[in-house]
């Protein structure tokens, strides 16, 4: 069941096309000295059409002048060759080469977080994708080299790490999108609260805790969905998302029904004063708004039935319950937590109608409203 909406930043990443393009140079510098065999080199390779004879020219290179720090830049032009091919294993072999001559290149990086997006292949992507945040920090505590001031070296970095942000902002979507899309739960929420441990100034790393969260809560992990959600919670006190997963877990199980209360009072006092976001329609919002509001009135609902105030959730319940139709999976189990709070004021008939619209939609709560709905027939009927 859908507990909250889903991220509407997704949709304005997925416009994202344009690649960055690979800025200074972090990691070793390869100088190619203008005239040389191995400039003529590289211009006859990249002025080459054919893809046949390019690959020729890069092999020819790499058996011949691509030695010592050499090899580095026939390693990268296989890298870029075998990318725009899309034979994303030859890919990996040459950046695996790359990597093993420079560790710190983190143009290879960006290309083999790239190969990785593209063929979908999640495990290569965190391997990649850890490999970064360690050659920023290397690259932002090297010394200056000899003969460079440490002044300008410091203004060479900061101009470099700018460059280079357009960049990092790739890896950053392609990583937290790539594990967006991983369809098993557990391995969804590990995946994106290992990119938000090493990521945790991203603009994408808050959004993944909420999804790691929602996504152990699928994996039916409590103590892993709790122990994000409270994180997320304690960075981010106005998350709408956590508050309303939060007050319907412990609303659900009967524990902390004060918090859970406050929290959903809480939703409902954020969503009166919340702000559309860019990229989001008009209807879009109103959609999310409407949705989000009912899930907090069907959480404060269920708190009531646990406090034996069955009169205050049957009010919230019914309120929630147009704004919730929408989404069949609360839907149905807020018409299925109405029926019981009927049944306890002892209104069967309106109890039996609850249960007969929760057994309507496809939600998990179909099959348990079918089995309130068989007691009704099996009851005795009142003598008029």
């Amino acid at each position: 069941m859908k507990r909250m909406t889903e991220f509407m930043g997704i949709l304005a990443l997925l416009l994202f096309a344009a690649f960055p393009a690979v800025g200074q140079t972090i990691g070793k510098f390869v100088p190619i000295a203008a005239g040389s065999d191995a400039d003529h080199a590289l211009t006859e390779i990249n002025g080459t059409a054919d893809q046949a004879q390019k690959l020729a020219l890069i092999d020819k290179f790499s058996s011949g002048l691509g030695q010592g720090d050499m090899a580095i830049v026939a390693c990268d032009l296989y890298v870029n060759y075998y990318l725009a091919q899309k034979n994303y294993d030859k890919a990996f072999e040459y950046g695996d080469k790359l990597f093993a001559l420079d560790p710190d290149n983190f143009s290879n990086a960006v290309n083999m977080v790239r190969a990785a997006s593209e063929k979908g292949d999640t495990d290569k992507l965190m391997a990649y994708g850890e490999k970064v945040p360690g050659i920023l920090e290397r690259y932002k505590a090297s010394q200056a080299p000899d003969g460079v001031e440490a002044l300008s070296w410091q203004r060479q970095q900061k101009d470099t790490l700018d460059n280079n942000k357009d960049n990092i902002t790739y890896i950053e979507q392609a990583m937290f999108l790539g594990f967006y899309r991983i369809t098993i739960p557990a391995k969804r929420a590990a995946s994106l609260t290992r990119f938000a441990q090493l990521y945790p100034d991203s603009q994408y790393a808050n959004q993944a805790l909420g999804v790691a969260a929602t996504s152990y809560q699928q994996a039916q992990n409590v103590p892993k969905m709790l122990e994000v959600a409270n994180g997320l919670l304690a960075k981010d006190p106005n998350n709408i998302g956590m508050l309303l997963l939060l007050s319907d877990e412990y609303g659900e199980k009967g524990e902390q029904l004060d918090k859970a209360e406050t929290y959903a009072k809480k939703v409902m006092d954020l969503l009166g004063t919340a702000q559309k976001p860019e990229g989001v329609t008009d209807e879009q919002w109103q959609q999310q708004i409407s949705l989000q509001k009912g899930l907090a009135l069907s959480c404060l609902g269920q708190v009531n039935i646990e406090k034996k105030d069955n009169e205050q959730a049957a009010q919230n319940l019914k309120a929630a319950s147009p704004l919730l139709k929408p989404d069949e999976g609360s839907y149905g189990r807020n018409q299925y937590r109405l029926g019981f709070a009927l049944l306890n004021l002892k209104r069967n008939a309106e109890a039996k109608d609850a249960f007969t619209q929760s057994a309507s939609v496809n939600s998990p709560y179909k099959a348990l409203a079918q089995a309130k709905l068989k007691t009704f027939l099996a009851a005795p009927k009142q003598k008029s």
